[in-house]
């Protein structure tokens, strides 16, 4: 984190913004801000480069032609590669996560290369996943449940250098019939949920500013957020 502001990376919003998945942004900094931090969104977008130097970054879904492009620049300019390497945390949500992999298998069958920030493949699966995604955390720092909105047909499978990100109560998740959802490697994590996913899960929100923050966060007192969680989680039983 910089001295005076914390610098949010809006990875590719021209592609890779779908389904609202800009909204974790918006509440990293909301959330920052009602904390007295001063905070912004940078968007990086396909005409500039992608910087390291950000203190946290989001990444959002897209379609088959978007993810071919996100692919490319990610590849091109590999700020978010390195930022990882240094321990920054990055959020990648649904189709990020295949273009995070080693490889995606499209609709059509085609295999496209991926950048292999996780060990992970995709390939599409008999059935669409649409609907309400709730699961039990399994990464170290979260305590309650995660829901989001899944909408994908990708069905992705762990390497061992990757682990889940949570383990699944209602809802597909990652598919292969292993009732696990998401991917965490290293200071990434990759979900399939939207919603967008932070508005729904303050827990995770607070995890990833206080990694990109390195600070005890003091908790919000936020009874709309509470009930919106209680409805959601309501929602998917």
């Amino acid at each position: 984190m910089s001295e005076s502001t914390l610098r949010i990376g809006l990875v590719l919003p021209d592609v890779m913004g779908t389904y609202g998945d800009g909204g974790n942004a918006l509440i990293l900094r909301q959330r920052a801000r009602m904390r007295g931090l001063d905070a912004e969104i940078v968007e990086l977008t396909l005409d500039g480069d992608v910087p390291d130097s950000l203190d946290v970054y989001t990444l959002g879904g897209a379609e088959d032609a978007a993810q071919r492009l996100a692919t490319r620049h990610l590849t091109d300019h590999p700020g978010l590669q390195r930022a990882a390497e240094k321990g920054t945390p990055v959020l990648a949500i649904c189709a990020a996560i295949q273009v995070l992999g080693h490889w995606y298998e499209t609709s059509s069958g085609e295999r496209v290369a991926g950048i292999s920030m996780f060990d992970c493949t995709t390939s599409p699966q008999a059935v669409r996943s649409i609907g309400e995604l709730i699961t039990g955390p399994l990464l170290d720092g979260l305590t309650q449940p995660l829901s989001g909105f899944e909408n994908h047909r990708g069905g992705t499978t762990l390497g061992p250098a990757a682990k889940p990100l949570g383990r699944v109560k209602h809802g597909i998740g990652n598919g292969g019939g292993d009732a696990i959802e998401g991917v965490v490697q290293g200071s990434v994590i990759g979900t399939y949920m939207h919603g967008p996913l932070l508005a729904r899960n303050p827990e995770l929100a607070d995890y990833l500013l206080a990694k990109a923050t390195g600070a005890d966060l003091a908790p919000l007192d936020l009874p709309q957020v509470d009930r919106l969680r209680r409805e959601r989680l309501a929602a998917g039983r």
